[in-house]
């Protein structure tokens, strides 16, 4: 056996891997994304049937095989159990991972995602919290973290600081905010409120513990979901199962 290694992280997938094992993809801070085999994780009264499961969060210490890391033990600081009674609570839940385990890579450091990750389904699990609204916060932080926040301060075309009093546009081709004044060419552009602007410089400059803290108007949450989904979606090419399940059932 080769020297252990010790990392904190949460387990974003688990799948079943012959009679008895599973196969789960941890994000963690020391190592990035990686995927680990928990060898009898399926045997009732195995140390890791509860640990081996998506939404938990903990210390993992593991040893390297040849082609893989294998689980050797696991210290649980959280598994949000109580996440699987709430629907569709659990179904945006596990769209938050896909969307973790999508941006995720080996060998950085993701404590920023793991972190928006644990106050996030903080969040789905307070009832005074509108689950629209998690999705909201949570795809443009995300954004943010990978580097790729839309421009919200200033006019992406001609530079200039957002005014309170400016007429302004969202435009998804040139990748955030705009004046009127500067529309010219840019034929995708809808308009976006000062309220709804407020909220998104909210989400992606917020300390993590306030993220979730804040509430908004009906109108204004409609307007942000047109706009940072319709972001989310054009920044990635890859359809989420769970997204697909939510839709179905909203």
């Amino acid at each position: 056996m080769s020297d252990l290694i010790t990392v904190q992280g949460v387990v974003l997938s688990a799948m079943p891997v012959g009679d008895y094992d599973k196969r789960i993809v941890l994000l963690t801070r020391e190592r990035g994304k990686i995927s680990a085999f928990a060898k009898g994780a399926r045997r009732p009264g195995s140390q890791f049937m509860a640990a081996a499961n998506p939404f938990v969060f903990g210390t993992f210490t593991l040893y390297e095989g040849r082609s893989s890391y294998n689980l050797n033990q696991v210290n649980v600081t959280h598994h949000f159990v109580e996440l699987a009674g709430e629907q569709p609570g659990i179904y945006y839940g596990y769209y938050f991972l896909e969307i973790a385990d999508y941006f995720g890579q080996e060998g950085t450091d993701e404590k920023e995602s793991m972190n928006l990750l644990y106050v996030t389904v903080k969040a789905l699990l307070n009832p005074n919290i509108d689950d629209r609204l998690v999705r909201c916060i949570f795809e443009l932080r995300m954004m943010a973290i990978q580097g790729m926040c839309p421009s919200l301060f200033q006019c992406v075309c001609c530079s200039e600081t957002i005014q309170d009093e400016d007429e302004l546009f969202f435009s998804q081709e040139e990748h955030g905010v705009l004046h009127k004044r500067c529309l010219r060419q840019v034929l995708d552009a809808r308009r976006i409120s000062h309220g709804a602007l407020y909220a998104m410089k909210y989400i992606v400059t917020a300390p993590m513990g306030k993220l979730y803290t804040f509430a908004v108007k009906e109108e204004v949450l409609l307007e942000m979901e047109q706009h940072i989904h319709s972001y989310i979606s054009s920044n990635t090419d890859k359809r989420f199962k769970s997204l697909e399940i939510l839709e179905i059932m909203t």
